[in-house]
Formats: C-alpha cells, structure tokens, sequence
C-alpha cells in the first residue's frame, strides 16, 4: 500500500483520506461549500487535517471545495445509486501551487497546455505534486522552476501558506466520474524583484504551459469575484481593460497577444470541461490573496524568518 499523502485527524487518530469521499465531508465540516477553518501540520510529502486544536500545528487555513464538488454529490447519491468503483487503499494526493507576488505586485498566471490529460486549457499558479519526503516550500519552488524556468535567488523573497483547495478532475459529475482527487495547497511566494525583472527570466516549459500573464490587482479582483458560490459576487469594477496581453508560445518562439478579460471571468458551471477559463481554485486562492494584500503595508520590509528552503522547515513537524 502506498503511503498516504493526506491525514484526517478524526477521534484522536490520523486515518487516511480515502479517494471516494469528500475530505470535507470526512472532517464533519458541512454541507457547503465552505470556506472552513482547519488546523494543519505538515511532515515532507504529508498534510494531516484537523477541525479542532492539533499539538504543535502552526497554521489554521481556510479548506474549501467548489459548490459542485463530485465527491460531495456521490455522499448524496440514493441508496443503489451506480457509484465508480476504486481501490480501497487509493488515498488523496497533495499538490502545492504558487501564488507568485512581484514587488509591484502583480501575479503569474499560466495557462496548462492543450495537450495535458487533466485541466488543459486552465490558467492557473504554477504548481503540481509533492514529492516523497519533499519539504512544503521546495515542492512549490521547484514547480515554479520546472514550469517557468524561474529560479528565485535565496533571501529575495518572502512566503506564507494561504489556504487549501478539495480539487477533483473531472470538477463536476456531468463531465464524468472523478478519477483524480488532491487536497491544493496554495502558497503566497513574495518576490523582492520587479514583474520587468522576473519576466526576464521567465522560460516556460511548453509541454505543460502553452501561455503566462502577468495580473495586475484590479484585474485579479474581478476574476476572484466572477465564481458561482452561495454569496452573490461583488459588482465588477468598471475600469477592467477590455483585453490583457499574454505571452502565447508557439514552437520556440513567443508572441505577445490580447486575451479578452471576459475569457478569464468565465464561470465553470457555464463552460466545456476542456474550454479556457480560470480554475475555481484559483479564484479562491485569490481572493485570500488579496485579503493578505488589503492587511500589508504598501512598502513590504525585506524578507527575515521566512527565507527557505531550508532544512526541517514546516508549518508543524507531526510523528503521524
């Protein structure tokens, strides 16, 4: 039996999160959407979740997962519904995704490859799968690398976990059984360069990203506003430019281009699985990212305690 990568702390034991139920819904959390406050402590390549106090754990995040959240809407199945067989020892994977801040505050957005097996066509944070035995912070800094070519020089930068998303693929169950489950760690990464310093440097890998942009606040607002949820949205702002520019790749080369704004407001329940949009759980990283934005100062101090990777540090070191 592979090792689990995801823990739900539940009567005082750490059980594995099983593949074919909600982690939400395990954790007694409710029957929304969210978001949740959970506890969380990370040993390299494992999470373990808590709805109550969890000894030495250092950071209580926001848990969600999307209002139509398969996983849920199989709890609620009839009895003798036909529901997808899955291995009883197949667990919950982790995956991590950076939210990359340049010092004048823009964000990296990249857009997944056509050709990817899951999610193509989704503009997303850099991100993908911790590796066993993988510290939190390095998982995350080496997908960014692996994806965009972007090595972020020690000490130039700041981060903090922001929260975690339930992610499925399929997302819902019109598109299909889900045969892919991750809990989605999202990570605030700060860079003390600017977008023009960064952009620099940036050398995507096109077998995973086909386009970048970089985001600027006002933008990202309204694309962290424009999901379906229990809340009705924020009125968008009427200053939103009618286009951006992305970078697009084609073969070797690069080409600057204008991607219609109303292409990134696109709401899930309204789209093709396979049609370009931003993920749910993108917009959800978001808008906790502009939360943090609204609470800093507008002159941010040099990054201090938080200048890994480094060696042995987690947000709780857990013998789980």
């Amino acid at each position: 039996m592979a090792q689990a990568r995801v823990l739900l702390l539940l009567s005082g034991r750490p059980e594995p999160a099983g593949f074919a139920r909600s982690v939400c819904g395990r954790l007694g959390l409710g029957a929304g959407p969210g978001p949740w406050q959970v506890y969380c402590g990370l040993q390299p390549g494992r999470l373990l979740l808590s709805d109550s106090s969890l000894p030495g754990a250092a950071a209580q995040l926001p848990l969600q997962r999307p209002p139509f959240c398969p996983f849920s809407a199989l709890e609620q199945q009839p009895p003798g519904a036909s529901l997808p067989q899955q291995p009883p020892d197949r667990g919950v994977d982790l995956a991590v995704a950076v939210i990359l801040q340049s010092r004048d505050q823009t964000v990296l957005l990249t857009r997944r490859a056509s050709s990817m097996h899951t999610a193509p066509n989704l503009w997303v944070p850099p991100g993908g799968h911790v590796e066993l035995d993988e510290e939190l912070l390095d998982a995350g800094l080496r997908e960014l690398r692996e994806e965009t070519g972007l090595q972020l020089p020690q000490g130039q930068y700041s981060w903090l976990p922001l929260g975690l998303w339930e992610s499925a693929y399929p997302p819902m169950l019109s598109q299909g059984h889900p045969r892919h489950h991750h809990i989605v760690l999202y990570v605030l990464v700060t860079s003390q360069e600017t977008e023009k310093q960064l952009q620099e440097r940036v050398q995507p890998n096109q077998e995973e990203v086909s386009a970048y942009v970089w985001l600027k606040p006002h933008v990202l607002a309204a694309v962290a506003a424009s999901e379906e949820g229990p809340d009705a949205p924020e009125p968008l702002p009427a200053n939103l430019p009618p286009c951006v520019q992305i970078v697009e790749l084609q073969g070797d080369m690069t080409q600057n281009l204008d991607l219609p704004t109303s292409t990134l407001l696109r709401k899930s329940l309204s789209t093709r699985e396979d049609e370009e949009r931003v993920s749910t759980g993108t917009k959800f990283a978001l808008g906790l990212w502009l939360q943090h934005l609204k609470r800093s100062p507008k002159n941010p101090t040099p990054p201090s305690s938080l200048q890994g990777p480094r060696k042995g540090s987690r947000l709780a070191k857990q013998n789980f």
